[in-house]
């Protein structure tokens, strides 16, 4: 038993009896005076750390472990002194005086001592190595915030470094992380052991203050290990390793002697080398360091291997993420028009940015009498799904404009088709929403009907350099909803130019509220500009100067009208003397624009068409002929409703062979529902092949 200083009034409590209760007690035991200073210190304490200088008598607690955090004890042993309420498992963390300073926790369970007229004499102190505790519920906490810090985004160098920036200074002074190159362009790494061959490059790093110096490779760059070492036996075998007593200079550091000068001018001593693999396939490695903590063991190597595994699934799923992302994006360049067509209705200019998560899309798509859809979309989710639901709703609204059905038909029969694709979508995955709107416009009435499916309203740019919004219903999204939809219908002088564009755009402003939104824009599609294109680009850098998390589309289309070179159309009465006058107004029109190859088939399809219009109908009918670079096109348009039907007549039928007649001299030809009725047209090019 070490003996010190003691308080006069320790006489009460009898020197036998602390002889004899100090000897016996199986525990590190200290009496501190009033100013805490230690007294006497049981014969077990002898096995616990002592501070330098050897015996602890008139020294404090604190000095029993050098470099000690000292706040927490010295706030409990005064609260234990005023209070007397006693303090369990008050923690003293430090190292040991001994040449390896190695870490170490004392438990310490505090009581003040009193006597009998309740005079405060000081403080009893029982210590018990709480050391393998301590690292074993360090571990545990490691583990738990592994599960909270590391696999936050979708991104592999993120991932990297949550790892390295989690365990610096937790478990190791230095961590670096190294992954395939396959692994960051998102492709499929080869299964089993790593080959020499493929590189690695530094991801990720992570350091105490003066640790970079140690580090080889910077992040970014590619990492060389020469061979038969510890990193390419660990590469090649997918075991973790301990490497320890590296400053003695092992056989393998001499095949890198940068490494060797650096490890060693460093004071590494010991390091931990984890392969990463997830799903029976390698992504890289991670390598600890130590030279300012004590060695790493094998409890620290299964600590490593632990964490390297959570971060190896997470960077794998960051890869597939990549991947898919990568494939939607060349899927969603594969869908977009590579090159719009020029077209007689509308000039036009674009912007499609496709940096973002979303699949959204465009369409120009050319329309029987030289008229033209106009069509941008919105799907705002994420992965290969929605690109590839884009394609099967870009399909679907070809073949419907191919049918020449009106805007709000066309989002109703393509809220039909995503109610049927979302009824197949596995249970597990989400519907994703979608917006689409869709315009027609007839440069021979400069009328654009459009409808929307909950999509923004396009802006008009008019000839005299205004900016207003156009007025369209919207309508439910699609696949959401009742599916009933309501077309608007504008009148639009030659020169206005449509802006359709996607949410994204809307969204780089930063603005708060869509009419805040709308007037930057507005402001935007105003700029002077020399030509279309020039001004798409005007508002594509003012509304999205900076890389956005959205996708962004910008659709701009400037209206024609065809001019009397271009189009004619008659109102005739119905009476069969029409039909001639329908036949000669043709032949006039066709003779004044140097047509006159298309004479004859053209003066006999407008009679077939007329025939049928006075036949079946009891009001006037309109006769149009139109005329693009490649094409002539002869319509009617009655108020009958009623589809006609292509048929073969019998020999003995007296009629039944105006459409049968048409088809024969038209390249093509087709029905479309008109304002009032339907309109009957046929297609001829204007240079046979």
């Amino acid at each position: 038993m070490e003996r010190g200083r003691w308080d006069s009034a320790a006489g009460p409590l009898g020197e036998a009896v602390l002889t004899a209760l100090f000897t016996r007690a199986q525990t590190p035991m200290y009496l501190l005076d009033t100013e805490l200073r230690i007294t006497y210190a049981n014969t077990t304490a002898q096995d616990t750390p002592r501070p330098p200088g050897g015996a602890p008598a008139g020294r404090y607690l604190w000095d029993l472990l050098p470099d000690a955090e000292t706040d927490g004890l010295r706030e409990a042993l005064g609260q234990v002194l005023k209070t007397g309420t006693p303090r369990l498992g008050v923690l003293l963390q430090g190292r040991t005086a001994s040449p390896e300073h190695r870490p170490h926790v004392l438990s310490l369970d505090l009581h003040r001592l009193q006597d009998a007229e309740g005079r405060i004499l000081g403080i009893a102190a029982s210590a018990t190595d709480g050391t393998e505790e301590h690292r074993a519920r360090s571990r545990q906490a490691l583990l738990h915030q592994a599960a909270g810090t590391i696999g936050t985004t979708l991104d592999v160098l993120r991932t990297a470094q949550e790892l390295a920036d989690l365990t610096v200074p937790a478990l190791a002074d230095a961590v670096a992380v190294d992954v395939l190159d396959s692994v960051l362009r998102g492709q499929a790494p080869p299964s089993g052991p790593l080959l020499d061959s493929l590189p690695l490059r530094r991801a990720a790093y992570s350091a105490r203050p003066g640790g970079q110096d140690i580090a080889i490779h910077q992040v970014g760059e590619v990492s060389a290990f020469a061979s038969n070492t510890p990193y390419t036996a660990c590469l090649a075998d997918l075991r973790p390793r301990l490497v320890t007593d590296i400053q003695h200079d092992p056989t393998w550091l001499a095949r890198e002697p940068e490494r060797r000068r650096r490890f060693l001018a460093g004071g590494v001593h010991s390091l931990l080398l984890v392969p990463l693999t997830a799903r029976g396939v390698i992504l890289g490695l991670a390598v600890f360091l130590r030279w300012h903590t004590e060695p790493f063991d094998r409890q620290d190597l299964t600590l490593a291997a632990d964490l390297a595994a959570r971060t190896a699934l997470c960077l794998d799923n960051a890869r597939l993420y990549n991947r898919e992302r990568s494939v939607a994006r060349l899927l969603q360049l594969d869908l977009r028009p590579p090159r719009v067509a020029a077209h007689i209705a509308v000039d036009t200019a674009h912007t499609y940015r496709p940096t973002g998560p979303g699949a959204d899309w465009f369409d120009v798509i050319p329309l029987s009498s030289a008229r033209v859809a106009l069509a941008v979309g919105d799907i705002p989710a994420p992965g290969l799904q929605s690109a590839a639901r884009v394609g099967e709703l870009r399909v679907a609204l070809t073949a419907l404009s191919a049918m020449d059905l009106p805007p709000d038909e066309v989002l109703e029969r393509l809220h039909a088709l995503t109610v049927r694709f979302r009824a197949e979508l596995p249970p597990q995955e989400p519907h994703r929403p979608v917006t689409c709107l869709y315009a027609v416009y007839d440069p021979v009435t400069g009328r654009c009907t459009a409808a929307s499916s909950g999509h923004p309203p396009p802006a008009l740019l008019w000839p005299d350099g205004t900016v207003s919004f156009a007025e369209i219903p919207a309508g439910p999204i699609l696949g959401r909803g009742n599916g009933q939809y309501r077309a608007a219908e504008l009148q639009l002088p030659e020169g206005t130019t449509l802006a359709l564009y996607n949410t994204g755009l809307l969204h780089t402003t930063g603005e708060d509220t869509t009419a805040a939104q709308q007037h930057r824009l507005g402001q935007a599609l105003a700029s002077t500009a020399a030509t279309l294109q020039d001004r798409c680009d005007a508002v594509h850098y003012a509304m999205a100067p900076h890389d956005t998390d959205h996708d962004v589309v910008l659709l701009l289309a400037r209206t024609r009208l065809l001019g009397p070179d271009r189009a004619a159309a008659w109102t005739w009465p119905n009476a069969p003397s029409a039909i001639a006058d329908a036949r000669s107004a043709v032949r006039h029109t066709l003779a004044a624009w140097g047509l006159h190859h298309l004479t004859d088939s053209t003066a006999l399809i407008a009679s077939e068409l007329a025939t049928n219009a006075v036949r079946y109908t009891s009001t006037p009918f309109q006769l149009r002929l139109i005329r693009t670079e490649y094409s002539l096109t002869c319509e009617v348009i009655d108020d009958n409703s009623v589809s006609p039907q292509l048929r073969h007549a019998d020999d003995t039928d007296e009629g039944g062979r105006g459409l049968f007649i048409t088809s024969q001299l038209t390249e093509n030809w087709g029905v479309r529902p008109a304002r009032r009725g339907k309109a009957i047209w046929a297609e001829q090019p204007l240079h046979p092949a």
